[in-house]
C-alpha cells in the first residue's frame, strides 16, 4: 500500500500523505484489502493520477466511487478495462457523445485516450467493497480528492464536468473566475433522461478550452485498444 504517484501529482499531494486522516485511511485500507474483496486492485488506486499528471490536466470528469462489481474498476471514473461489458452509465455517456459531437460509439470502456489528452478521470472516493456502492465513503478519501480538486482550481484554466449531486457538491471547491464548471444530472439510467441527454458537455468543454487557449479534446475513442497500453 505504498503511496507513490510517478508524476507531479506526488509533489502536489505529498503533504496529504503525512496527515492524520490519511494515515488512518491507510490503516483502514490495509485491513480491508486483507479481509474483504476491494476494488480496484491496490496497484490501480491512483490510476487516474498516474494517467493524467497535474500539469497536463485541463478537464476533470468527476465520478463518485469505483464500480463495485468484479473486473470493472480500474481506478478511473467511468472507465473499464478492454473486453469488459460497458456499464449502463458509460453507455449513456457514449450516446450523448454521439449526439453532441458526432463520435462513433465504441464497444469498449477504456478511456485512456481521453486521459492522454489531459482529462483526469477522478472519483471522489477511490476504493469500494465488492457489491457495496459507496462503502468507503467518509473514510478519508474525500479529503484527499477535495485537496486535488482545490489544487487544480488554483492552477486555473480547467474544465470540471460534474454529473449528479455527489459531483455537484464539489462546486464550492472550484474558483469559477478561473475555471469552468459544466454540470447536469448523472448519466445513470435512473436520471439520464432528466437532463443528461441533450446537455452537450463535450462540445461545451471544447468551447471552454478554446477560451483558455488550450487544445480541444478529440473525444473519439479508438475502436481497437491494446490492454498493454497501461
Amino acid at each position: 500500500m505504498k503511496t507513490l504517484i510517478e508524476n507531479d501529482w506526488q509533489q502536489v499531494l505529498s503533504d496529504q500523505f503525512d496527515q492524520e486522516y490519511y494515515l488512518k485511511l491507510h490503516e483502514f485500507l490495509k485491513e480491508e484489502y486483507e479481509t474483504q474483496t476491494i476494488y480496484p486492485n491496490m496497484y490501480e488506486i491512483f490510476q487516474a493520477f498516474q494517467w493524467t499528471s497535474y500539469s497536463d490536466t485541463k478537464v476533470v470528469i468527476l465520478g463518485q466511487d469505483p464500480y463495485h462489481e468484479p473486473n470493472q474498476a480500474i481506478g478511473c471514473s467511468f472507465a473499464v478495462s478492454p473486453g469488459v461489458k460497458l456499464p449502463p452509465s458509460l453507455r449513456n455517456i457514449y450516446k450523448e457523445l454521439q449526439s453532441d459531437v458526432g463520435c462513433t460509439p465504441v464497444n469498449h470502456g477504456y478511456l485512456k485516450a481521453w486521459a492522454d489528452q489531459g482529462v483526469l478521470l477522478l472519483n471522489s472516493v477511490l476504493t469500494v467493497r465488492r457489491g457495496q456502492a459507496y462503502s468507503h465513503r467518509g473514510k478519508g478519501w474525500e479529503q484527499l480528492t477535495d485537496y486535488a480538486i482545490s489544487a487544480l482550481s488554483k492552477k486555473g484554466g480547467v474544465v470540471f464536468i460534474l454529473w449528479g449531486n455527489a459531483a455537484k457538491s464539489k462546486s464550492s471547491l472550484i474558483d469559477t473566475s478561473k475555471n469552468t464548471i459544466i454540470s447536469s444530472v448523472h448519466p445513470s439510467p435512473l436520471s439520464a433522461y432528466h437532463g443528461f441527454f441533450g446537455s452537450k458537455p463535450f462540445s461545451q468543454t471544447n468551447k471552454a478550452l478554446l477560451r483558455y487557449n488550450e487544445r480541444v479534446i478529440n473525444w473519439q475513442l479508438p475502436t481497437v485498444v491494446d490492454e498493454m497500453e497501461e
